[in-house]
């Protein structure tokens, strides 16, 4: 097919939202639901007001262009603000110092940095300009920045629009070798066999180190580093096969962790178009504290949200330690704070993929039309953003031909309930780490139902007071009753009772706590001050 330009949803302009529902939703319910997130939001904005973190002052440096580590392989935006945290003096903001340096010494804030890490520098020692003055002083410094990486983002769109991209479900496809340069011969791959977007997988537990690697890197664990120059290597690949082959390929990686914000903003400066980047996923998976990761996954969202970088929710994950059936509607009511909190934080709906996964136990009678109910149920609630399908993997056994056979309904799924992002299922997977002609076996799976049952979503409808209407209203009323317990509650105490995935996290426990500071009342951050002037469609 052709390649055209799509909408960053997705969605082709004309399909934007779902009409009148197929699934005979209670508009009321639906109000309820939405109301209630906003609450929970609210709540989340009161608890980490007046709070920010050493990874929050680490992107400021980020976005001013520190990107080196010092001799001791220690990055230096992790020296610099190390070297105010541990006097103290952190809750006047990394801004505020780098900005106070740069008027006293002259200097700019990577050579700043330099003289930093060696030793021969103390920012907290410098004379003190007028408050006033140290704000305009690294404001000025961040926004013209912020406007070169606008600038070259608003060209890689033209461009993007200019060559074409394959029709929706944009096809989602994993690599992981551990090697950026293997990763990308892999997805050199993957986009000549039809992938749209190449997602490089984190090196394992990565998101528990309190600092982002430096340079290329060639030794992972179950993934790939981010790193800000694998990120370059990746993006420049897949410029370079999008001008021989005439389709643009999208690029995503995991925005998650305790440098949930640095990795966003250096998957801005690198041109990436997706990151995986959900609000609860630290907290649940990775046991980092609940506060933490709330303030970072703010900040993570204002600069995706500012820079049109498509973010994906990770509800799928529940489905991995909780009962599909049974977890459904925690599913729904994480999606509802997912959207909301990242809509507080200034992402438009089309830039929201929502989290959903195609995971109940194949045995299951009548799983096939449960499936459609929650996917059905998921692209209603959501009309306006695309949605993150994820294929079955928790129930796979090794049987490679069963796998392919329950990833072609799930591919069937996608397209008849207009999935937008549509990560393929590998028919070797709960065997290994998936090779190259694995994933080509995927791709023809997906382009043959996608062909077959093209016009499948426009044709379908469920009966009235049937299986697949009955599952999502309740699925939905359910997800209600939680909504609003969890608003009077509030998050984190839910959290605490094992409301997502059945796992259950204690507020005051929790890696990464020893980051959070207190601000003064003369906070300062550049970072939020641009981006909550940008204008909220």
């Amino acid at each position: 097919m052709e390649a055209k330009s799509w909408g960053a949803n997705g969605v082709e302009p004309h399909e934007t939202g779902c009409g009148s529902s197929k699934l005979a939703l209670d508009p009321g319910v639906v109000a309820a639901c939405r109301d209630a997130a906003a609450e929970i939001a609210a709540g989340v904005s009161a608890e980490i007001a007046d709070k920010t973190t050493v990874s929050v002052e680490r992107t400021v440096l980020r976005l001013l262009g520190l990107e080196k580590a010092d001799a001791s392989d220690v990055p230096l935006a992790n020296v610099v603000v190390g070297h105010v945290f541990d006097q103290g003096k952190l809750g006047l903001g990394i801004g505020y110092w780098i900005g106070n340096g740069m008027i006293q010494t002259g200097l700019e804030p990577n050579e700043l940095a330099l003289e930093v890490a060696a030793g021969e520098l103390d920012l907290c020692a410098l004379p003190i300009a007028e408050d006033e003055a140290i704000h305009d002083c690294v404001a000025n410094a961040c926004a013209e920045r912020q406007r070169q990486v606008s600038a070259a983002l608003e060209q890689r769109r033209e461009r993007r629009e200019q060559i074409g991209e394959s029709p929706p479900p944009h096809r989602y496809v994993l690599t992981a070798t551990g090697n950026i340069y293997e990763d990308v011969v892999h997805a050199r791959a993957v986009a000549d066999h039809g992938g749209d977007i190449v997602a490089v997988i984190r090196s394992t537990a990565q998101s528990l180190l309190d600092y982002v690697p430096d340079g290329p890197t060639t030794e992972g664990f179950g993934g790939t580093f981010a790193t800000q120059a694998n990120f370059r290597i990746m993006r420049e690949a897949l410029d370079e096969w999008a001008d021989s082959n005439g389709r643009y390929v999208r690029v995503s990686s995991f925005c998650s962790g305790l440098c949930m914000p640095e990795i966003a903003v250096l998957g801005a400066l690198e041109g990436f178009d997706n990151m995986v980047n959900d609000a609860l996923y630290g907290i649940l998976y990775r046991d980092i504290n609940m506060v933490r990761t709330l303030i970072d996954q703010r900040l993570s969202r204002m600069i995706n949200g500012f820079f049109h970088v498509v973010i994906n929710t990770g509800e799928d994950n529940y489905l991995r330690t909780a009962d599909a059936i049974e977890a459904a509607p925690s599913v729904v009511a994480s999606q509802f704070i997912n959207f909301q909190l990242a809509r507080d934080s200034g992402v438009r709906p089309e830039h929201v993929a929502i989290g959903n996964a195609f995971e109940i136990h194949p045995d299951v009678p009548n799983s096939l039309l449960l499936e459609l109910a929650q996917a059905q149920l998921t692209r209603e609630l959501f009309p306006d953003s695309p949605v993150k399908y994820m294929p079955p993997t928790r129930h796979m056994n090794g049987n490679p031909l069963r796998t392919h056979a329950c990833d072609t309904l799930f591919n069937l799924v996608a397209v008849g309930t207009r999935q937008g992002l549509q990560t393929i299922g590998v028919p070797t997977e709960g065997i290994f780490t998936p090779h190259i002609h694995d994933r080509t076996l995927a791709l023809e799976n997906v382009a043959y139902v996608g062909t077959a049952a093209r016009d499948f979503a426009d044709d379908i409808e469920f009966k009235g007071g049937g299986i697949v209407q009955s599952r999502a209203q309740y699925v939905l009323d359910r997800a209600r009753a939680m909504l609003e317990g969890i608003a009077e509650a509030g998050l984190l105490e839910a959290i605490s009772e094992g409301c997502f995935g059945d796992v259950r996290r204690n507020p005051d426990e929790g890696r990464g706590s020893e980051g959070i500071i207190a601000t003064d009342g003369r906070y300062f951050n550049p970072l939020v001050e641009i981006m909550s002037d940008a204008p909220v469609a």
